[in-house]
């Protein structure tokens, strides 16, 4: 009897290899490989993902940037970049349990209410379930589906039979084809499913939304590949300690990316934040040292954040740095900026940094907020309340400009703040301002006469 053939895949970027490997030549990541059944497809299979189109010009196809479908939730619009656009393939991932299903049945209720047949496809919870979570949320339209179901021959058959306008499949990794032996979640089993779900919502014109799950180190459990495939991937960011949610375009091919909406976790379901800046800000404390707003860019939205420090003396030889929210790497470097051109030695000390709230902030525009507020702990004096400090500090003490200084301004203005220390190179762009004054700042020299 002829034994069946195996290959190797990488877990997480899919790369095939006929024997196991100890570390994966592409993606260069140790102890992926796993063996699965590398049965070859049927003619019919290869068949069904032809999508039977000719050669055309370019000139001559039909495509409106503004037909899209809106979700009815104005902050998931925004992130997908003003709406759910026709035959598209989205995938989200996330934390177990931080919301993304609860989201996407309160979308379905909004696309249902406004006259659409959707679906909800479930491999996780039974039908009971569902119809609770529901229940709690207000998702109970008669146009919104619900299936359970695992076998993507049948979903496949049932998505044919009641087509409907909108299709979430939750989740990809608990669905599985019949064409090969391996265990639902495997490289093989996401990549057949997603590829043939993706081909039936091309042709069809419903968009998918595909919920992934993601690993320990927070990227989405499957090949890399299955990013590659869709159409927009979205990651749901929080933090168990907090209510807010906030949901992230890394890819999109219809709007912008690092485009993000805000979410507040309530009893009925996940409601919109109007003004994230308002919600980060209300529970800061004023007149005490080490704290300072600074305002950072989330795709086109200017939101502000409050970052907080804490330098204390060491008494054990090893000083510790301990940053949340904000690169640690790139702290350790304000810090030895500020030892080696100012002279304040924080070599010795203790450096503690949070940005309240639970927010991340990468972008190099917070380097000014993160030394303002460690000269404020240092020095034990309070900034002014109504203080923002926004720029870029290279390793020279400069403080060099940032894009979209315009808009960091024009928010701060609009949430009361009075006085913005800016690079003094981008003070001419906001000199027309008149509700705020501005402070250009050429060197972090000069940064405590500005301050205090």
């Amino acid at each position: 009897m002829k034994s069946v053939k195996t290959v190797f895949f990488c877990q997480d970027c899919g790369h095939q290899s006929p024997k196991w490997l100890g570390r994966c030549p592409s993606c260069g990541l140790w102890n992926r490989f796993v063996e699965e059944d590398a049965r070859v497809r049927s003619t019919e299979s290869a068949r069904d993902r032809e999508f039977g189109s000719e050669p055309c010009s370019i000139d001559a196809i039909d495509a409106d940037e503004a037909d899209r479908t809106s979700t009815g939730i104005d902050e998931f619009d925004r992130v997908l970049g003003g709406g759910v656009v026709k035959g598209s393939a989205i995938l989200i991932g996330g934390d177990p349990g931080i919301g993304k299903s609860t989201l996407l049945l309160q979308v379905l209720q909004k696309m249902a209410d406004a006259g659409l047949k959707v679906l909800y496809i479930s491999g996780e919870e039974s039908s009971n379930q569902i119809k609770l979570r529901g229940c709690r949320v207000g998702a109970v339209s008669h146009n919104l589906m619900v299936l359970v179901e695992v076998s993507l021959e049948a979903i496949l058959k049932q998505l044919e039979v009641h087509k409907p306008a909108v299709v979430v499949i939750d989740s990809i990794q608990t669905m599985y084809s019949s064409v090969y032996s391996s265990a639902p979640g495997s490289v093989t089993q996401v990549r057949e499913a997603s590829e043939k779900l993706i081909v039936q919502s091309k042709k069809t014109g419903a968009p998918v939304f595909l919920i992934g799950h993601v690993t320990k180190d927070g990227s989405i459990a499957g090949p890399r590949v299955l990013e590659h495939m869709v159409d927009t991937v979205l990651y749901f960011e929080g933090d168990a300690g907090h209510s807010f949610r906030i949901i992230r375009a890394v890819k999109n091919r219809y709007g912008p990316t690092n485009e993000i909406g805000v979410f507040e976790m309530r009893e009925d379901g996940l409601g919109e934040v109007k003004n994230p800046s308002a919600l980060f800000l209300s529970e800061r404390p004023k007149g005490v040292a080490g704290s300072i707003v600074t305002a950072s860019m989330e795709g086109t939205r200017p939101i502000l954040v409050e970052v907080q420090s804490l330098v204390s003396e060491n008494s054990f030889g090893i000083p510790r740095r301990t940053t949340i929210g904000v690169d640690h790497n790139r702290v350790s470097l304000l810090a030895a900026v500020l030892d080696r051109v100012c002279g304040y030695n924080l070599a010795g000390h203790d450096i503690f940094i949070n940005v309240a709230g639970g927010v991340k902030v990468t972008e190099p525009a917070v380097d000014l907020a993160v030394v303002s507020s460690l000269l404020s702990s240092y020095l034990k004096r309070p900034v002014e309340s109504r203080t923002l400090a926004c720029g870029e500090v290279g390793l020279t003490g400069e403080v060099r400009g940032v894009g979209h200084i315009l808009s960091r301004v024009r928010e701060a203005a609009r949430m009361g703040f009075k006085r913005c220390v800016i690079p003094k190179s981008s003070t001419e762009s906001v000199s027309m301002e008149n509700n705020i004054y501005t402070v250009g700042v050429e060197k972090i020299e000069d940064l405590v006469e500005h301050l205090f």
